[in-house]
């Protein structure tokens, strides 16, 4: 057996079943063992941003890592915002970088990189595995630091005479480190907070913001009237009717500031203090007062849900039941806008839905108007490396296999990662795109403003993405994609119907 079987072999023992993949010559042994070795999903993507941002969506569904396969150093490079968003969405990957041969390193030949110091900075685990006869061991510590919660990237280097070379070894799988619990003083002290404090605040993230703890929220909330507040980008938020309507800390700072002034005492639940996208000339980088007191009931790694199960219970909460939010919107028509395409999805989704949500500026009040939609997930962009909301949608499909994905998508950032759609109709996947069209980087001309300048005709050429016009519908048709535009409500309520009725993707280029 050479190293790339074991390697293979140790995968699938380990219960990473999908490799989303664009290998290269040093991955040849790799790709060959996949062939020979069945078991393994092997998805390809036109592009390491593609591999990497899709690995990172079917975490945040199936709640269980991917692998990827990436060529060098280079296409390790080119699949790093992908990786950095990821780790932003403390989303579990093992990702599987080929690299020069041992003996073959010295003469620097060209694609020779530093691997491993690129993939430290969006890894917490890098390892390179220098003999066949490791190859398995090193794979099932990989996988072992992927699980380890609340999830990590974990970057296995596999030189190509690892893969080739006989002796390898099948590792058993390492057992999966225990989720540690919050600590007792820690839910105590928020108990007391809770009793005897007032302007009480919970800001939840991560784990915190699924239905088994949103139910415990609710005990809490309902027992002591202390508001509730979901960080401003969060991987995967289970939403709709029969879940809590909570909005999120706004982007924009001076709204942000509004929403969190009053409050004397902030707990976070697997949350980050709540602070700016950016510091700007003036404004503050921390959102809340400067006299609250900042508390933690559970750091990122810890069990969200039962350290809010047992808040409840040192609380004394009952049950109590989430507030009906209210009849679902209708279907609305005529001109476009946010709150129109909001109540539109929210509509019309099916249920179980899940939304990918690169929508930007266009789509920052799309909340309010999906409370009542059916049950569904809705997943954002944590790391802010755009372009992450196509390779998301297609690893999201794949991991929640019969569910409909709607992707909200801004056109600029699309364009970082357009051959997503490719992969999409490759794989036959059921993912509806609402390609949010205004020909412009909006939310820079917003940044623009936010720091003070006025753009003038240079700095507006350099943010227009109209001379020439982006032909969405034919880019998306070039890939496979079913696609059509539309410029009002009743249109895009009537594509979105149709793209729901099929079992393969469709793109709406949405004028807007």
């Amino acid at each position: 057996m050479n190293g790339a079987e074991s390697l293979v072999h140790t995968l699938l023992g380990g219960g990473v079943e999908v490799c989303f993949t664009n290998p290269g010559t040093s991955e040849m042994h790799f790709v060959a063992a996949l062939d020979r070795i069945p078991g393994m999903k092997c998805v390809l993507g036109l592009q390491e941003n593609i591999v990497t941002g899709a690995a990172d969506g079917y975490w945040r569904m199936a709640e269980k890592p991917a692998c990827t396969l990436l060529h060098c150093g280079p296409g390790l490079a080119n699949g790093l915002a992908g990786l950095h968003d990821a780790r932003r969405a403390r989303s579990g990957i093992v990702n599987i970088v080929g690299d020069q041969a041992v003996y073959h390193r010295p003469f620097d030949a060209p694609l020779t990189a530093d691997t491993e110091g690129w993939a430290r900075g969006a890894s917490a685990f890098v390892r390179t595995a220098t003999r066949a006869e490791d190859v398995g061991a090193d794979a099932a510590m990989a996988i072992q630091a992927a699980r380890t919660s609340p999830g990590q990237v974990a970057t296995l280097i596999l030189p190509s005479d690892s893969s080739w070379n006989e002796g390898g070894v099948v590792a058993s799988p390492l057992p999966a480190l225990a989720v540690p619990h919050a600590d007792p003083h820690a839910i105590r002290n928020a108990a007391r907070v809770l009793r005897e404090k007032r302007n009480v605040m919970l800001l939840v993230g991560g784990a915190a913001l699924r239905e088994g703890a949103q139910k415990q929220l609710q005990r809490i909330a309902s027992k002591t009237g202390c508001r509730l507040l979901a960080e401003g980008s969060n991987a995967r938020i289970q939403r709709g009717r029969g879940r809590l309507a909570l909005d999120r800390v706004p982007y924009v700072n001076e709204l942000a500031v509004q929403a969190l002034a009053g409050v004397e005492h902030l707990i976070l639940v697997n949350a980050k203090e709540p602070i700016g996208f950016f510091g700007y000339p003036g404004k503050p980088s921390r959102f809340w007062p400067p006299s609250c007191e900042l508390h933690t009931l559970a750091r990122l790694e810890q069990d969200a849900e039962a350290a809010l199960a047992a808040l409840a219970e040192e609380l004394g909460a009952p049950a109590a039941p989430i507030a009906d939010p209210g009849p679902r919107p209708s279907a609305p028509r005529g001109a476009l806008s946010p709150e129109g395409l909001a109540s539109l999805v929210g509509a019309l989704m099916p249920e179980e839905s899940i939304i990918v949500d690169e929508s930007v500026t266009y789509g920052r009040g799309f909340f309010p108007m999906t409370y009542a939609a059916p049950p569904h997930d809705w997943l954002q962009n944590c790391g802010g490396a755009i372009g992450y909301g196509p390779p998301v949608a297609v690893g999201a499909a794949i991991g929640a296999p019969g569910r409909r994905v709607i992707a909200l998508q801004a056109d600029g950032s699309a364009m970082y990662t357009p051959q997503a759609l490719w992969t999409q109709a490759r794989e036959k996947l059921p993912v509806t795109t609402v390609l949010l069209s205004n020909r412009k980087y909006q939310i820079l001309l917003g940044e623009y403003q936010n720091v003070g300048a006025n753009p003038g005709r240079t700095a507006l050429d350099m943010l227009d993405l109209g001379n020439p016009d982006i032909g969405w519908v034919k880019l998306a048709k070039s890939m496979g994609v079913e696609a059509a535009q539309a410029s009002t409500l009743e249109a895009c309520g009537d594509l979105l119907a149709q793209s729901f009725a099929r079992p393969g993707p469709f793109l709406i280029e949405l004028l807007i």
